[in-house]
């Protein structure tokens, strides 16, 4: 976005002393809460139960301090069966409410037979088909699955639909080795180097990219070809990719879906004179992306106010959250 800068630094010499009265331009949207459901599935082996377990546990520790509005719960050892997470998923649909998020990941084996892809589980298995027709329940309009285990791109078709963002950390069910991409889908939301726009907060497209970094990294380090390729689905239509792009408008979504905040940006989330104010913030981001993904379809003069419009919303409510 070559105009951002230009009209970020007029935004930033020309509105800060603009007076309290005129700061929120509209009106400020209900805080949204956000429901964490973290499954670590059937390991099969001691080393790979504690595996699955420990990054399970490491995403609920994060989940936890990410705001006041988080609902987390996390599924591990023999609460890890198809009778719980179906259960945890009835409990969210009941109190999930449309502007409610939900995030759902998924760690441990998965299966492809070239047509039904399953996640092992304590117990019976649950497939692809049976996984999206229970998030379908949750009414909450915006949702995010990421399905870390083997053979987990055999999964994406199932469950991609309008609202959700589906991440697999294999390009197909093909791929069956056990993945690493779940280890450092966890660090990202630890590491504030995942942060690239610097925002004090980690966006779902921030963390895939960190984590797709990490493991490519990995398989490199270990001198062995990769086994893994992670790819994202957030139309709800086509095929995964993996990358984003502003010609389909693949990434748009996950780029707006904050996962975790720190810094002033947790402090805001936790603090209740705050959190609208920090939820039009996030609004207003989205909003910028979205003008990013739509700029060759737009005129310079609409592309250039549209922009100056959300730049200059967005400045007042930083001096706001600044005080």
């Amino acid at each position: 976005m070559d105009f951002a800068p230009q009209v970020g630094d007029r935004v930033r010499h020309s509105f800060w002393a603009l007076p309290v009265a005129l700061v929120l331009t509209s009106a400020l949207p209900a805080r949204c809460s956000t429901y964490y459901l973290t499954v670590a599935g059937l390991g099969g082996e001691p080393e790979y139960d504690q595996q699955f377990t420990g990054t399970a546990n490491d995403l609920d520790r994060v989940f936890k301090t990410s705001g006041a509005e988080a609902h987390v719960y996390t599924l591990t050892g023999n609460d890890a069966s198809r009778a719980h997470l179906t259960q945890t998923l009835t409990v969210i649909s009941s109190e999930a409410k449309p502007e409610d998020e939900l995030v759902l990941i998924l760690i441990g084996h998965g299966s492809f037979d070239g047509v039904e892809y399953k996640f092992n589980l304590v117990g019976p298995d649950v497939t692809a088909q049976e996984l999206a027709a229970l998030c379908d329940r949750v009414p909450a309009k915006r949702q995010l699955i990421v399905n870390t285990t083997s053979a987990s791109g055999g999964s994406v078709a199932a469950l991609a639909r309008p609202g959700r963002a589906v991440i697999a950390a294999t390009k197909s069910g093909t791929e069956k080795n056990a993945t690493v991409f779940s280890r450092y889908w966890a660090q990202a939301l630890r590491d504030p180097d995942s942060d690239v726009d610097k925002n004090e907060s980690i966006s779902a497209l921030e963390a895939f990219q960190y984590a797709d970094r990490k493991t490519a990294s990995y398989f490199e380090s270990e001198k062995r070809l990769a086994t893994e390729h992670a790819v994202f689905e957030d139309r709800g239509k086509g095929e995964p990719v993996r990358a984003a792009s502003k010609d389909n408008g693949e990434g748009l979504m996950l780029s707006g879906f904050t996962l975790v905040r720190f810094g002033a940006a947790e402090k805001a989330a936790n603090d209740p004179a705050k959190r609208a104010l920090l939820a039009k913030k996030e609004e207003l981001d989205r909003q910028i992306d979205n003008l990013r993904y739509q700029k060759a379809a737009m005129s310079d003069e609409d592309y250039k106010k549209q922009l100056t419009d959300a730049l200059v919303g967005l400045a007042r409510v930083q001096q706001e959250l600044d005080k």
